[in-house]
Protein backbone atom coordinates (compact mmCIF):
# COMPACT_ATOMS: atom_id res chain seq x y z
CA UNK A 1 0.00 0.00 0.00
CA UNK A 2 2.56 2.48 0.86
CA UNK A 3 4.22 1.90 -2.92
CA UNK A 4 1.17 2.55 -4.31
CA UNK A 5 0.79 5.73 -2.52
CA UNK A 6 4.04 7.22 -3.52
CA UNK A 7 3.20 6.24 -6.99
CA UNK A 8 -0.09 7.81 -7.42
CA UNK A 9 1.91 11.41 -5.58
CA UNK A 10 4.69 11.27 -7.39
CA UNK A 11 4.71 13.81 -11.05
CA UNK A 12 6.72 12.17 -13.25
CA UNK A 13 6.30 15.57 -15.57
CA UNK A 14 9.89 16.66 -15.52
CA UNK A 15 11.37 13.55 -16.01
CA UNK A 16 9.27 13.12 -19.71
CA UNK A 17 11.25 15.94 -20.69
CA UNK A 18 14.64 14.17 -20.66
CA UNK A 19 13.83 11.87 -22.60
CA UNK A 20 15.54 12.00 -25.78
CA UNK A 21 14.82 8.97 -27.65
CA UNK A 22 12.09 8.39 -29.87
CA UNK A 23 9.22 7.13 -27.23
CA UNK A 24 6.12 5.22 -28.46
CA UNK A 25 3.22 5.66 -25.59
CA UNK A 26 0.84 2.63 -25.79
CA UNK A 27 -2.54 3.29 -23.95
CA UNK A 28 -6.20 1.87 -23.89
CA UNK A 29 -9.13 4.63 -24.01
CA UNK A 30 -10.76 3.11 -21.24
CA UNK A 31 -7.69 2.96 -18.79
CA UNK A 32 -9.74 3.46 -15.62
CA UNK A 33 -6.31 3.84 -13.49
CA UNK A 34 -4.46 6.22 -15.29
CA UNK A 35 -6.70 8.14 -17.39
CA UNK A 36 -6.05 8.76 -21.10
CA UNK A 37 -6.58 12.56 -21.09
CA UNK A 38 -4.49 13.13 -17.73
CA UNK A 39 -1.58 10.62 -18.70
CA UNK A 40 -0.85 9.73 -22.57
CA UNK A 41 -2.41 12.59 -24.17
CA UNK A 42 -0.24 14.69 -22.21
CA UNK A 43 2.48 12.69 -22.47
CA UNK A 44 3.48 12.82 -25.94
CA UNK A 45 3.35 16.69 -26.12
CA UNK A 46 6.36 16.25 -23.52
CA UNK A 47 8.55 14.42 -24.95
CA UNK A 48 10.06 14.94 -27.81
CA UNK A 49 9.58 12.29 -30.96
CA UNK A 50 7.05 10.20 -28.88
CA UNK A 51 4.16 9.11 -30.87
CA UNK A 52 0.85 8.53 -29.02
CA UNK A 53 -1.01 4.83 -29.95
CA UNK A 54 -4.55 4.44 -28.43
CA UNK A 55 -6.46 1.09 -28.12
CA UNK A 56 -9.90 1.72 -28.48
CA UNK A 57 -12.05 0.24 -25.22
CA UNK A 58 -8.44 -1.35 -24.00
CA UNK A 59 -7.75 -0.88 -19.98
CA UNK A 60 -5.01 -0.52 -18.16
CA UNK A 61 -4.09 -3.40 -18.06
CA UNK A 62 -3.94 -3.86 -22.36
CA UNK A 63 -0.10 -5.42 -22.64
CA UNK A 64 -1.46 -8.62 -21.11
CA UNK A 65 -4.76 -8.74 -22.72
CA UNK A 66 -3.90 -7.78 -26.05
CA UNK A 67 -0.01 -8.56 -26.10
CA UNK A 68 0.32 -9.75 -29.54
CA UNK A 69 -1.14 -6.52 -30.91
CA UNK A 70 1.23 -4.55 -28.36
CA UNK A 71 4.41 -6.68 -29.63
CA UNK A 72 3.43 -6.13 -32.79
CA UNK A 73 3.00 -2.50 -33.05
CA UNK A 74 6.84 -2.30 -30.81
CA UNK A 75 7.64 -3.88 -33.80
CA UNK A 76 6.82 -1.83 -36.21
CA UNK A 77 8.09 1.08 -34.38
CA UNK A 78 11.45 -0.18 -33.81
CA UNK A 79 12.03 -1.27 -37.76
CA UNK A 80 11.17 2.65 -38.21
Amino acid sequence: MIVLKRFLKTDFRQDLGKIDVPALIIQGDDDQIVPLDISGKLSVHMIKDAVLKVYPGAPHGLCSILKDQVNADLLAFFKQ
